[in-house]
């Protein structure tokens, strides 16, 4: 059984964003399952931090979100990606790298 991490701090939108540009419109639980899925179960967003995350994208214009129904028939809130939202994903992906390399760098042995 592989271990879950919390998910680091500042990478929640990165996460949000690239999931919806790679799939397209997807609900909530979607989302948290696909990143769980391709993290390959390390990584797994709480419905206690993806919600106001997406309450947060919503304000700054960087998803929209429609009210549709799920295969399952219950009402869900579908949320896709603006253009906006494709810019700050650009943006946040080049910080985290930024960040990755310098993280990297400071591991290297001495």
């Amino acid at each position: 059984m592989s271990q879950r991490d919390e998910i680091p701090p500042g990478t929640l939108y990165m996460l949000i964003l690239k999931t919806l540009a790679r799939q397209g419109e997807m609900h909530g639980y979607e989302i948290a399952n696909s990143i769980q899925q391709i993290s390959e179960d390390v990584l797994q967003v709480e419905e206690g931090s993806l919600y106001p995350a997406l309450q947060r994208m919503l304000v700054k214009g960087w998803v929209k979100a429609e009210w549709g129904t799920t295969a399952g028939n219950r009402r869900a809130r579908y949320y896709h990606l603006t253009p906006l939202g494709r810019r700050q994903l650009a943006l946040e992906v080049s910080k985290y790298e930024r960040v990755a390399a310098a993280i990297a760098r400071v591991l290297q042995p001495a």
